[in-house]
């Protein structure tokens, strides 16, 4: 009997799509959170600081853009994770009140409270959807309601938590910031390359300030070197689908040989405490930057924006708009590009020469 309920109940959740894996949840749920946030809060915030520079009505048009995106970017979170786990159309509509409700009561950890309200309420309506002549009608509520019941119980809890957490790493790498740079730079670089979205797990921790920038250093270390350790075997294109694109194509290589994750992890470690000990690099823009590395340049992009119009993030721990100064763009294309290429080609050389990395093993498959 026991086992005709299991294979009743795999078989319903075949059915409605519910799966209950480490790529549905984490990976594809992450990745839509970060995408979702990306087209909405990051595009506006970097519009809006480009209209600071345009007089007049423009420049009025891209502030309120840039508005309108901060109210919103809670629903754009929902429905992109929705739209990454498959969620049914009038699941995924119904998300917008979800998320924009899960992030006003998650406050500054709203994102992170998104990301689990949000797979909640799409857990009820997958439970439901297309099993009533009035799907129209029974999906929507049972998404609404539930993810709202849900967001009252967990959304403040789970944002005071990612936001204390946040705190801690922020207020750590002011006290320490060699150490913390060393290992934000090193952890947040791994991140981005593995298959899970950084750029989430950043915006979802509030990572600004000293913190952000070598969760930047990061970042642009693993893409940068990566691109440039791999430029024998894949020559121009891949110097651009991964320096610009994502590292994470080179993710079956790493499988099938992990010791070629050391040049650029190890770039990651000396460019960290540099960001944060000699050029004092802040990354002050939305925190999704401080995960993003120079994919869509969206990093460095981010650590520009952030002085001229710093996020409310940045904000609470003191930060203040200023024209940036020569060594702040000089510490800033430094650390993004000029040292991630010169040290993980160095050390991929070395590393080369002792036979450890061969011809062919960063070849793209």
């Amino acid at each position: 009997m026991a086992h005709e309920e299991t294979t009743t109940k795999k078989t319903y959740f075949q059915q409605q799509n519910i799966e209950f894996s480490f790529d549905r949840i984490v990976i594809k749920g992450l990745s839509g959170m970060a995408a979702g946030l990306f087209a909405s809060l990051l595009i506006g915030t970097i519009l809006g600081t480009l209209g600071t520079f345009i007089p007049g009505a423009a420049g009025a048009f891209l502030a309120d853009v840039s508005a309108q995106t901060k109210v919103v970017q809670g629903a754009a979170m929902a429905m992109a994770i929705g739209y990454a786990v498959k969620a049914d159309p009038y699941i995924l509509y119904s998300l917008a009140t979800v998320g924009l409700v899960a992030n006003s009561l998650g406050g500054a950890g709203g994102p992170l409270a998104v990301y689990f309200v949000s797979m909640v309420a799409i857990f009820f309506g997958k439970l439901v959807s297309k099993r009533t002549p009035v799907d129209l009608i029974v999906t929507p509520t049972v998404v609404i309601c539930g993810g709202m019941l849900v967001a009252n119980l967990i959304a403040p809890p789970i944002g005071a938590f990612a936001t204390w957490l946040g705190n801690i790493i922020n207020l750590a790498t002011m006290a320490q910031p060699f150490v913390m740079g060393v290992l934000v730079s090193v952890v947040v670089g791994v991140i981005l390359t593995l298959p899970i979205s950084s750029a989430a797990i950043c915006a979802g921790l509030g990572l600004v300030g000293l913190a952000g920038g070598a969760a930047v250093a990061g970042c642009c270390a693993q893409m940068v070197g990566f691109a440039v350790c791999s430029y024998r075997e894949n020559k121009i294109n891949g110097l651009t689908s991964i320096g610009l694109g994502t590292s994470m194509l080179l993710v079956p290589n790493l499988m099938q040989k992990p010791i070629l994750w050391v040049p650029p992890t190890l770039t990651a470690a000396i460019t960290g405490p540099i960001a944060t000990c000699l050029f004092k690099l802040e990354m002050n823009g939305a925190p999704i930057s401080s995960g993003m590395g120079t994919s869509g340049l969206v990093g460095p992009i981010g650590v520009v924006t952030g002085w001229l119009n710093p996020s409310e993030a940045a904000l609470s721990y003191g930060a203040v708009a200023a024209q940036p100064g020569a060594m702040d763009w000089i510490g800033m294309i430094l650390i993004c590009f000029v040292l991630p290429a010169i040290l993980a080609w160095v050390i991929s050389e070395f590393v080369r020469k002792k036979g450890w990395i061969k011809e062919g093993d960063y070849q793209l498959v």
